[in-house]
């Protein structure tokens, strides 16, 4: 399906005024209220969360349970983490175009930038992937990370999931995108995925002392049976979700962006 401003469905400023001046300014600045609100939540959580990490950091009685950079990188380290902290400043830029632009005249009427659109999409695709990814596989699961704050999780892995689901069905100003967004969405976490397993056997495990450090059980090919081999396997499934959500936020895209 194609934008619908290439279906020939491009009207004037002033037409699209008269037909939905106030409510759609009104939902704009309640939109940017929420996305303001959430992402200082994610903020919040994430920070708690870092806090108690480092505190354990230094409780510990061995050099490499209580070395503060290696712990702090290892904890920006967690794809849920990137995901929570880009989403977080991304819903807080578009927090402040929306602001600006429901205050200014309604026949303006404009869409989101591209830029923000593009990396809505991609902070969607991947707080969505994340909270299936939890829920599914490591939900129950002590992730290294010290000692897991309860309402920051749930917040990181459920709440902040969710709203950004609700920004790609509810949120008002969007943009079409083309297809060939999904090749930037899909960047991130490939690169990601390579950093990971790079930089795994060259840390120490502040748990063991031992090197080789995973953020996730089923990136540790000691601990995955088949080794690399279903370590490949994972990575290859969590790339087909990104995909498939990536591919569903810019499908809606097309059908409510303009």
């Amino acid at each position: 399906m194609r934008c619908r401003y290439l279906q020939g469905m491009q009207i004037s400023a002033q037409e699209r005024a008269a037909t939905r001046p106030s409510r759609f300014a009104i939902g704009t600045r309640t939109w940017s209220v929420v996305r303001l609100v959430g992402a200082l939540a994610i903020l919040a959580a994430v920070t708690h969360q870092l806090i108690v990490t480092v505190g354990n950091a230094l409780a510990a009685t061995t050099p490499y349970g209580s070395h503060i950079p290696t712990v702090v990188a290892n904890f920006l380290s967690f794809f849920t983490i990137e995901s929570n902290i880009s989403a977080a400043i991304v819903l807080i830029v578009a927090a402040i175009w929306g602001l600006r632009v429901a205050g200014g005249p309604s026949e303006a009427d404009p869409v989101e930038p591209r830029a923000l659109a593009i990396l809505l999409a991609c902070v969607s695709t991947y707080m969505i992937v994340t909270g299936i990814v939890y829920n599914l596989l490591l939900r129950g699961i002590e992730l290294p990370q010290g000692s897991t704050v309860v309402w920051a999780n749930e917040m990181m892995h459920v709440v902040g999931p969710v709203l950004l689901l609700a920004d790609v069905l509810l949120a008002p100003r969007r943009r079409c995108l083309g297809w060939g967004v999904l090749g930037i969405v899909a960047a991130f976490p490939i690169v990601w995925a390579v950093y990971t397993l790079i930089r795994a056997n060259l840390v120490i495990s502040p748990r063991t002392g031992e090197t080789g450090w995973y953020p996730y059980p089923f990136l540790d090919p000691t601990h995955v049976p088949g080794g690399y081999l279903g370590v490949s396997g994972y990575i290859v499934g969590i790339a087909v979700a990104i995909l498939t959500v990536g591919a569903g936020v810019i499908w809606l895209s097309r059908r409510r962006g303009r």
